[in-house]
């Protein structure tokens, strides 16, 4: 088998990954999972091959995968709120907090509300949803744990309810 550098393919695959993404952070995770997906199935490329036309494909099919990823995700959570805008209303001041809520949560990266989403709604334990996500445990709870911070965050963040009356002019 030939060589396997990829080192010099690197700012290729970067560049690319930067190209499709728009976003740096998602970008280098695009690199890094292709670069795992390379090295699996290393024994895949043909030493007669071009090495850096390969890695670009395993970028390119990993976003793709990802995109698809997200709008099936997208029109789940679309059909869920249908189902949600069906149900019995709550009392007005339920209604507006379950609305927040639901911004709030909606408002979480897709893979920290969809471990979220799984554990806390779903009721799945820890495991069973690193498996529905094909994620390693700790990757898990590391998103779900980072979901509940944010959540957390946006709480403590969001004014409070200011009395609607208060006294004027009370010099004693």
């Amino acid at each position: 088998m030939a060589r396997f550098d990829i080192v010099g393919q690197l700012g290729s695959l970067r560049r690319y990954a930067r190209s499709l993404t728009r976003d740096s952070t998602e970008a280098e995770d695009l690199v890094h999972d292709a670069l795992v997906r390379a090295y699996e199935r290393r024994t895949t490329f043909r030493s007669s091959g071009n090495l850096r036309a390969w890695l670009l494909a395993i970028v390119h099919n990993i976003f793709i995968d990802r995109m698809r990823s997200r709008r099936s995700e997208a029109a789940r959570i679309e059909q869920a709120g249908l189902v949600a805008d069906q149900s019995v209303p709550a009392s007005q001041d339920h209604s507006v907090r379950l609305s927040q809520v639901r911004e709030a949560f909606l408002s979480l990266p897709e893979e920290q509300r969809s471990a979220l989403h799984l554990v806390a709604i779903e009721g799945l334990s820890y495991q069973q949803a690193a498996e529905v996500i094909g994620v390693p445990l700790g990757t898990l709870m590391s998103r779900i744990g980072r979901a509940r911070a944010a959540l957390r965050e946006m709480e403590e963040g969001a004014p409070r309810a200011k009395p609607h009356l208060r006294i004027v002019g009370d010099d004693q």
